[in-house]
């Protein structure tokens, strides 16, 4: 039976949608973002992922009798608000920056606009797409950058956290930039390219390795990929393969590459190139794997490695410091007939949100096409076309004024009034989006090792907004203090 995901939220979101309904706030309007607060990975940007399954999740959101029955009896609810639940669905409005864009710290990824109970309900479930998605296409994109013209193929299924993640991930990987998956499942549902040979296992299984080699060719002698490091590279994978190719073309067939798991992989893909153009077999590819990142594979090509194409799997559904820790906070509430800002000023000044209901925008320079900066605005604020200046929120002495630019409003709207109006492209789409996209960043930006920060600067009236709301915050937090203390006193 499928499962309905309308009910993967934090209980909180219902015990909080309670209250609004017992209080008569079905009707106000809320708007909450969606971001994160630094960037995947530590680095110098992170890609956007997960809007196709957000999409999917909106689309049909629901609660069915069976969930209308569970939650009557956790006694946390009342029936009034359980017949509001019978008839939910979502009416509000979605704007979000597209699939395979290039991302920063602390713009506005997901905007949602609608009634408060709505977006609250959602608000798990949509952080958990958004947190999956851009960790997976990030993770890709990372190392898609540091394979270069090197094809990269995803095989991380079998790592992932549960069949669902690794068909996202999966997905994912291709957005970012790989060319193919292991993932059969994947290819099926996202009519992605699927690619894999076999196993250390397939070789044990046969009496000898030349014997699990034969009986692959002879089954797909057009498609003939050996994993030739069973048991030792060069003294028996290697030589049973130029055996395979000598065997093939005798046939008509030509061998098509290896792929090398252990070992030094540069030492190794080298001398096994040099063997195979000796026996006369030039053409035969190399593919490299064995937990490969964005780091090794640098490392691989300073060395002067053979490689033809790599096959990589943990890192992209399972990397280091895989946590996005994407947020979804109240930016506004529509309250007499005007949008009124709100601010969360915390005590830990990275936690203190960008108040009010926003668009973010991106400069692009007319000459180089590469982008100069980010700039998150009011919704109503209207952006100069020929010059502006970029304001850092954290130190206002750094600026940056620039000419020259096109401007590009990065959220699409999603939803209007709970109708889907966003053509959500296919994968590969995606894919060839993302590859433009990531060529208009700076290569210091992209860069491994202390990356170029991105500029995502504030405009002058949100900054002065945020600053205005975070006082008056601090403010009322200090008479509460001294009520407080007054109140020990007596």
């Amino acid at each position: 039976m499928e499962r309905n995901l309308t009910m993967m939220t934090d209980l909180y979101e219902l015990t909080m949608s309670q209250v609004y309904y017992s209080q008569h706030k079905t009707e106000e309007v809320a708007v909450f973002d969606a971001f994160f607060r630094t960037n995947p990975f530590e680095k110098g940007y992170g890609v956007m992922g997960g809007l196709s399954n957000i999409i999917n999740f909106i689309k049909n959101a629901h609660f069915n009798k069976e969930d209308i029955d569970y939650l009557r009896s956790t006694g946390l609810f009342k029936e009034d608000f359980l017949d509001y639940l019978k008839n939910f669905k979502f009416t509000g409005s979605i704007y979000a920056i597209p699939d395979g864009t290039p991302v920063f710290a602390n713009e506005p990824l997901v905007t949602v606009k609608a009634p408060i109970i709505e977006a609250q309900i959602i608000e798990t479930i949509l952080l958990s797409y958004l947190n999956a998605g851009i960790c997976y296409t990030t993770a890709a994109k990372r190392v898609v950058e540091a394979a270069g013209n090197i094809p990269v193929m995803e095989f991380g299924a079998r790592r992932a956290l549960g069949p669902e993640t690794a068909v996202d991930a999966s997905m994912c990987a291709i957005i970012g930039g790989c060319s193919a998956t292991s993932n059969v499942l994947a290819g099926k549902e996202k009519n992605i390219n699927i690619s894999g040979t076999f196993a250390h296992s397939y070789v044990t299984s046969y009496p000898t390795e030349y014997d699990a080699f034969k009986a692959y060719a002879d089954t797909y002698p057009d498609n003939c990929i050996l994993l030739v490091d069973t048991y030792d590279v060069l003294k028996s994978g290697v030589p049973n393969a130029i055996k395979i190719a000598q065997y093939l073309r005798s046939k008509g067939y030509e061998l098509k590459g290896i792929r090398i798991d252990s070992g030094d992989l540069a030492y190794l893909s080298r001398e096994a190139k040099r063997m195979f153009v000796e026996a006369g077999f030039p053409d035969v590819k190399i593919c490299l794997s064995n937990g490969l990142n964005e780091r090794t594979i640098r490392s691989l090509k300073e060395q002067g490695a053979v490689i033809d194409s790599i096959g990589l799997g943990d890192n992209i559904v399972l990397p280091d410091h895989a946590r996005v820790g994407c947020v979804y906070k109240l930016g506004a509430m529509y309250l007499d007939s005007k949008y009124v800002s709100k601010i969360k000023a915390s005590n830990d000044e990275i936690k203190a949100i960008t108040p009010g209901y926003k668009k973010v925008y991106r400069f692009y320079d007319n000459n180089t096409g590469y982008a100069l900066g980010d700039v998150v605005a009011l919704y109503d604020e209207n952006i100069p076309k020929n010059k502006f200046t970029l304001i850092d929120p954290s130190n206002e002495t750094n600026t940056l004024t620039i000419k020259n630019y096109r401007i590009r409003q990065l959220q699409e709207t999603i939803f209007e009034d709970g109708e889907l109006v966003y053509n959500d492209p296919s994968i590969l789409e995606k894919k060839d989006y993302c590859t433009r996209e990531m060529d208009t960043l700076y290569p210091e930006v992209k860069r491994e090792e202390k990356p170029h920060k991105y500029y995502v600067d504030l405009t002058r009236k949100l900054l002065k907004l945020k600053k205005e709301l975070i006082r008056l915050a601090k403010e009322q937090k200090v008479e509460y203090d001294i009520d407080k203390t007054l109140g020990k006193r007596l």
